[in-house]
């Protein structure tokens, strides 16, 4: 560990900054479950920032990274990255097997892996809840056990969780969320608390092993996978509606288009997560990741429209209350909050409805065909259409605000401007193959 979290030096990264340094910390190893995900590829990227500190990095996945991934490496970073195939569904005993050959001692676990099940037909996005805790709490029990039966011991383990740990997708909650604000589990099931609980029970059957739990909230990154990816989706509205050369409507109200919300940059989230696991004073504790900066659906979707030289701009909220459509969460005794009416979202128009007319299927159609073969995903395929634009239609209901003033108070001093960062990635997302060329060099940071 870094003895000392009072006085050290920061450096700039690209668009991030002022991160800190740890000189002292060399040859360690990072086991990274969830590995090709928009969160565990670019927590790797953030580590292999660093070659002395980080000089072997375990990336678990079914798969292989895909080369459009590996393309965002170095040759000197790809050669530090060994990949470990590993189907968590399966047997403790199976993925023991594969997890033998580290044989490293200074070892770090960041967990990401995460399996979304189908929702049915009647099913809205994320009310499966006893099915997503059931797979996912499964998942990384298995994976503890598996670490127990290889003899692998990390010094810390590292689980990323994210904003609903604090019930903000089906009601009021306390504002800004706090990491020390009581978990609603008597509400609802959140695989969250299971994973949680069993981590810490772990931390107990093996106290040379610390923990931490990042809670990061609209996770901005690039990512192959589309699905909960907010920020692809929205640069697919954007480049659509410029196609067809049509403005992009906002489909929320007043309070969501002008309202803060809360999103955290992949990358960044990678720097605050090796920062807590190199500290000492930060074993053992949760922490929020969310940008420093104040972001709203505003700025954003001018950005948008400027990013796709799209002439038409940008409408906000429509103006006629009749055409607004309310969705309703938990209010009361039954919300995180305990008081107060139901928490409501006003929408317009659901992206949902909008990605499933033909004339957007079509006009994305267009834009894959005029590429020449360079655009290969289509998020507009009947069996992805609703985890993806379902997903989206979050962003326009839920709002909620986060702290960030525990990492702060114990020396956490990185710094991205989030539009910065979402250019960057979405730039990469089209050397991945995922969208169109953007029209202008360069993002417009909130200066």
């Amino acid at each position: 560990m870094v003895q000392n979290n009072e006085s050290f030096t920061v450096r700039h990264s690209g668009v991030y900054r002022n991160l800190p340094t740890y000189p002292s910390a060399k040859g360690r190893t990072a086991i990274v479950p969830g590995a090709t995900g928009i969160s565990g590829w670019n927590t790797i990227r953030s580590l292999l920032d660093s070659p002395n500190r980080w000089t072997k990095i375990y990336a678990i996945s079914r798969s292989p990274p895909k080369k459009e991934l590996m393309d965002l490496l170095s040759t000197e970073q790809q050669a530090r990255v060994q990949h470990l195939s590993m189907d968590f569904s399966g047997k403790p005993q199976d993925i023991a097997k594969s997890l033998s050959v580290i044989q490293e001692v200074d070892t770090f676990v960041f967990f990401y892996a995460y399996l979304q099940p189908k929702t049915e037909a009647h099913e809205a996005v994320w009310s499966n809840a006893d099915k997503l805790q059931d797979v996912n709490s499964k998942l990384f029990s298995c994976f503890l056990e598996a670490l127990e039966i290889a003899k692998v011991t990390p010094k810390r383990i590292l689980l990323q969780t994210g904003g609903k740990n604090y019930g903000v997708h089906f009601g009021r909650v306390p504002q800004p969320c706090v990491e020390s604000d009581p978990q609603p589990r008597h509400l609802i099931p959140n695989f969250y608390y299971a994973q949680e609980d069993s981590l810490k029970e772990y931390c107990k059957r093996h106290p040379q092993t610390s923990w931490n739990i990042i809670r990061p909230f609209g996770v901005i990154g690039s990512a192959l996978n589309a699905q909960m990816s907010g920020l692809y989706l929205l640069c697919v509205f954007a480049a659509v509606q410029a196609h067809k050369k049509e403005p992009l409507y906002f489909p929320g109200d007043w309070a969501t288009w002008q309202g803060s919300i809360p999103l955290s940059t992949a990358r960044l989230n990678g720097y605050l997560s090796e920062w807590a696991v190199l500290h000492d004073g930060c074993e053992n504790q949760a922490y929020n990741s969310v940008d420093s900066n104040s972001m709203t659906f505003e700025r954003i979707f001018k950005e948008l429209a400027r990013w796709y030289g799209n002439d038409k701009g940008v409408v906000g909220p429509a103006a006629d209350p009749a055409k607004f459509e309310t969705e309703e969460l938990k209010g009361g005794k039954d919300s995180p909050l305990g008081y107060g009416p139901p928490l409501t979202g006003s929408y317009s128009y659901k992206t949902l409805d909008w990605a499933q007319q033909q004339c957007n299927k079509d006009a994305w159609r267009e834009i894959m065909d005029a590429s020449g073969g360079a655009i290969t995903s289509n998020p507009f395929e009947a069996d992805v259409v609703k985890e993806n634009f379902g997903f989206l239609d979050w962003f326009f209901v839920i709002a909620v605000t986060a702290s960030m003033n525990k990492a702060r108070r114990q020396g956490w001093t990185g710094f991205v401007d989030t539009l910065e960062a979402a250019f960057e990635s979405a730039q990469e997302m089209v050397g991945m193959g995922l969208l169109p060329p953007v029209a202008v060099d360069a993002a417009c940071p909130l200066v």
